[in-house]
């Protein structure tokens, strides 16, 4: 009898009692906390289905692993598959779940900050059967402080300013809902939903490209994960940090609050933009000094033979060949152009 079934009228797999005997995938499992393992057996199921519908997986596995065509056609299939997984999978909630909270907890080692972010997996929370609130950050490694993060990485969310909502229709999650949702049901100080750059609605994208705030509901940041770029989460989640400290004790006027955040989020934008800008143009000022130090080099190098020619009357073919080949300035160019490069 076989332990796996399918269920043609929902469309499922169904697996019975399943054991594996296989150290490398109990010591990865044994490692991880217990409400986490469901999502990453899931996870590791999808991407091995992904493995092995590649057509040239088994010529892939036969190749010597020292061969370079062998190295590039590894990558070629991990980022194939991170692809597949995030563009056209129903498990890129999860994924993206996971990747933020690994970024927060890296940016939280890095800044020697006791805040921790915990996936909450299946959970429910305050309200009945609602795990909305994908993330929550304990602030200073304090349970009853809380941030609540929801990832959505959907292009079908809108923003949902509460001016345009319809409550006569359907029920739709909106970046207005999931915040307001998240912060009751995690029973947060703040809270905090993310978008990725490349699967967001653009209306969002109009309301923000980076880091927005709404005034008394919450926070939304725009990340690109395929390219490793949390810096938005990061601004979004000090801001919403900073209330959260100090919900305790400050009486805030909301549209105080939204005048002062809206300003630090238009300041870090115009610096992050300044700093666009500077590496932008550092090859091209890079290119600029090499320009400046050959044109020295050049009037210093003539000048000197200008000299000669003015102090002799004359200038010998030795004198001639070497104006003409000028090979020592090619040799003090060349420690010019190493400096400028280093800078």
């Amino acid at each position: 009898m076989t332990n796996l079934k399918l269920n043609q009228k929902l469309k499922r797999v169904e697996v019975q009692k399943f054991e594996l005997d296989n150290e490398i995938v109990f010591n990865y499992f044994d490692k991880l906390p217990t409400n986490e393992r469901d999502n990453k057996f899931i996870r590791a199921l999808y991407i091995g289905v992904l493995a092995l519908m590649e057509d040239r997986l088994s010529a892939f596995l036969s190749k010597t692993s020292n061969e370079l065509g062998t190295e590039l056609e590894s990558l070629k299939m991990i980022f194939d598959m991170k692809q597949e997984l995030f563009y056209k999978s129903t498990i890129k909630g999860t994924l993206a779940e996971d990747e933020v909270a690994e970024a927060l907890n890296d940016f939280f080692g890095s800044k020697n900050m006791k805040d921790v972010a915990l996936l909450t997996g299946n959970a429910a929370g305050e309200l009945a059967k609602n795990k909305t609130g994908d993330i929550i950050c304990n602030v200073n490694g304090d349970s009853d402080l809380k941030i609540a993060i929801e990832c959505k990485f959907d292009k079908s969310i809108r923003l949902g300013e509460i001016e345009t909502k319809d409550i006569f229709i359907r029920k739709t999650d909106t970046a207005w809902s999931q915040l307001i949702e998240a912060n009751a049901n995690r029973n947060s100080k703040a809270s905090l939903i993310v978008f990725d750059i490349s699967l967001v609605d653009n209306a969002i994208l109009k309301f923000t490209e980076n880091v927005g705030y709404i005034p008394e509901v919450g926070f939304i940041a725009i990340i690109d994960s395929q390219k490793g770029n949390y810096n938005n989460l990061f601004i979004a989640y000090m801001l919403a940090r900073d209330i959260a400290l100090n919900a305790k004790t400050l009486d805030l006027d909301k549209d105080l609050l939204a005048i002062l955040v809206t300003r630090i989020i238009k300041d870090i934008s115009e610096v992050k933009a300044i700093k666009t800008l500077v590496e932008k143009n550092i090859d091209a000022n890079k290119e600029i000094l090499k320009h400046l130090e050959k044109s020295m080099l050049l009037m210093e190098f003539n000048q000197q033979y200008l000299t000669k020619f003015l102090e002799t009357g004359t200038l010998t073919k030795k004198d001639l060949l070497d104006f003409y080949m000028g090979e020592e300035i090619k040799d003090q160019f060349k420690l010019i152009e190493k400096d400028i490069q280093e800078l």
